[in-house]
């Protein structure tokens, strides 16, 4: 069967009542829609207690045209943080769901913020710049994923002017859309991931990183790839001031033998 234009309510997940990054109802699209339940509405206690901002939530992942069952979707997804001082980020460098440990790094200090000197080496633990925790792998998975569905990005769904988002743990925004994934009858096909960051040193922690997206999107270990490079010192990258990240997925269209 194919499902066209789905209610608000079966892909969007959000109960807004709760506290900020808690709201998500984890329970499965896919169940309800088995089940034929009728559509949970949102909640009436919405963050700006208005069907203004329910009816701008509802057009975002529920676009006026089909999303077509075609047996294979390609998406890329991209993301960018600036890297500070841990004093000035105000929270640590999360990549991939694993909090990078790291020793004292030598940041170039553009303003001469820190040290009085402008472009001067100052040497520090490092933080990322974000309203959320600044996942670059995860933001960039679920803009690859609801790009494949000709879904807008992950900066209109989680807009960061939304307090509920505020220092949110980014796996809440991959479970989000693995469900709205499911929802539309796709599973992953592949996941590589790119990331580019110049220091701190993240080989360590390739293996927890990958455990991570492998359990968060119910896949397999075959099908999800990340590989780290750094950009030759060149730019804010190099200059340890941000880091990236690019993705690339492709979704299968699921088959009676997946349900």
């Amino acid at each position: 069967m194919t499902l066209t234009n789905p209610p608000l309510s079966l892909v969007l997940l959000f109960l807004a009542s709760t506290p900020p990054c808690q709201a998500f109802s984890v329970s499965s699209i896919t169940q309800q829609n088995k089940s034929r339940l009728s559509p949970r509405s949102l909640s009436s206690t919405t963050l700006s207690s208005s069907s203004t901002a329910d009816e701008e939530i509802s057009s975002i992942l529920r676009p006026s045209y089909d999303i077509e069952p075609i047996p294979l979707r390609i998406g890329h997804g991209f993301d960018i943080h600036r890297m500070a001082p841990i004093e000035e980020a105000g929270q640590p460098v999360v990549i991939g769901g694993v909090v990078i440990d790291h020793e004292d790094q030598k940041w170039t200090d553009k303003e001469g913020k820190y040290t009085g000197t402008p472009n001067s080496i100052y040497s520090t633990q490092l933080g990322v710049i974000a309203h959320s925790d600044g996942d670059v792998i995860y933001h960039s998975i679920v803009d690859a994923i609801f790009g494949a569905l000709t879904l807008p990005d992950i900066g209109q769904v989680f807009q960061d002017t939304d307090p509920r988002w505020r220092g949110c743990d980014s796996s809440k925004f991959m479970e989000h859309a693995y469900e709205v994934m499911t929802y539309y009858g796709y599973k992953i096909g592949n996941v590589d991931v790119t990331l580019i960051l110049e220091r701190p040193k993240v080989a360590g922690f390739k293996p927890r990183m990958k455990e991570n997206i492998v359990r968060l999107l119910r896949t397999t270990e075959g099908r999800v790839n990340i590989k780290a490079r750094t950009h030759e010192k060149m730019d804010s990258v190099g200059e340890l001031r941000s880091l990236s990240c690019h993705v690339v997925v492709t979704l299968e269209k699921t088959s009676a033998e997946d349900s």
